[in-house]
């Protein structure tokens, strides 16, 4: 029987991930593994270009951030097929000694890191019949996100435990967030963040009941802000004039430091199942989430103390479509009562 894959030793690792920022904090456990078994080894993140702030944020775990054409049976990213061929050349020619396959269960991934070309590669497989005791591993479909690539690590020789998320925070960060609020006229520690937007539609509770709850939570006394990316303004400015004056804007306000300093200092974060999510788990906001269509068994923050998820139970879950064909029944089931309900009990320190 042959060794792991990285039992042995390696100076130049390139892990596969061409995902988005959800996906890439739940990463981040697994790059934390890899570094402290192979601190002295360049780590190159192979991933997009909306990757770069997750790979900037952490310097101690990627030295690199190389940049993946995309392919077709991706969605994240129109693929540019013209730059693939010299795209391969490239990294090839960096002469990896290992290569991580850790985007999905490998039913297209694989081809893509095989044609790494490093000497040794392994990763996730579909199913049993393509599995290789030290380098390929069934996809684990009932772990949780994070621990689905410490299994991986296990599985290839590397012992990885921890599956806590992390974001470091420095002073501009901080900085950043305190502008933001001392320009739009809020005191952090008094505002709720909402944050409706989510890459599919199908992910989106309705922005009319995001609305409904920041007139309420305004009613109560308290500031409500409404969060989101660049090209989410146009959600969150429906959000705020259906708030009526209740609820600031600060979409596209912040960098992804600014953001998450932003939700460290505020009392509360309201949002869908999204990247957002998983940057208050981060950097230990409380958030009340709802999970419209995901997969919550995977995708739920852990800390269900300090993170409650409201969802409903759907035999159509988890939902792959961008636009819910069949009336959006899991996310109209959660009700701006019931919202209200569990940030009411979060707001007064009194989550079970």
């Amino acid at each position: 029987m042959s060794a792991p894959l990285l039992a042995g030793g390696a100076s130049r690792i390139a892990v596969f991930r061409a995902l988005n920022l959800g996906d890439l904090l739940c990463f981040v456990p697994a790059l934390r593994a890899l570094r402290h078994a192979f601190p002295q080894a360049w780590i190159a993140l192979v991933g997009l270009e909306s990757a770069r702030p997750v790979a900037e944020a952490f310097p101690h775990y990627v030295d690199e951030l190389l940049l993946f054409p995309g392919i077709a049976a991706f969605p994240e990213q129109r693929p540019d097929r013209r730059a693939l061929p010299a795209f391969y050349e490239s990294v090839a020619a960096r002469r990896f000694d290992v290569a991580l396959q850790m985007h999905g269960d490998g039913t297209h991934s694989n081809e893509v890191v095989r044609r790494f070309g490093a000497r040794r590669w392994g990763g996730f497989v579909p199913g049993p019949g393509q599995a290789r005791e030290g380098r390929f591993l069934p996809w684990p479909d009932a772990l949780p996100e994070a621990r689905r690539y410490l299994a991986l690590l296990n599985h290839l020789g590397l012992e990885a435990r921890d599956a806590g998320l992390e974001f470091p925070l420095d002073d501009q960060d901080r900085r950043e967030a305190a502008e933001l609020a001392r320009r739009s006229g809020i005191d952090l520690a008094r505002t709720v963040l909402l944050h409706p937007g989510a890459r599919l539609a199908s992910r989106r509770w309705p922005v009319e009941r995001f609305a409904a709850v920041a007139r309420r939570l305004a009613a109560q006394g308290w500031q409500v802000a409404v969060t989101g990316s660049p090209s989410e303004r146009v959600l969150a400015g429906e959000l705020v004039r259906g708030a009526a004056g209740a609820a600031v804007d600060l979409s596209g306000g912040t960098s992804l430091g600014g953001l998450a300093a932003l939700l460290r200092q505020s009392r509360l974060l309201i949002c869908n199942d999204t990247g957002i999510s998983h940057v208050a788990a981060a950097v230990g906001a409380p958030s009340v989430v709802i999970a419209s269509g995901s997969d919550v068994k995977r995708w739920a923050p852990a800390n269900r103390r300090l993170h409650q998820v409201l969802h409903q139970p759907m035999p159509c879950r988890p939902c792959a479509y961008d636009e819910c064909p069949v009336g959006h029944g899991c996310a109209l089931a959660v009700t701006p009562e019931q919202v209200l309900a569990h940030a009411g009990r979060a707001l007064r320190g009194t989550i079970q």
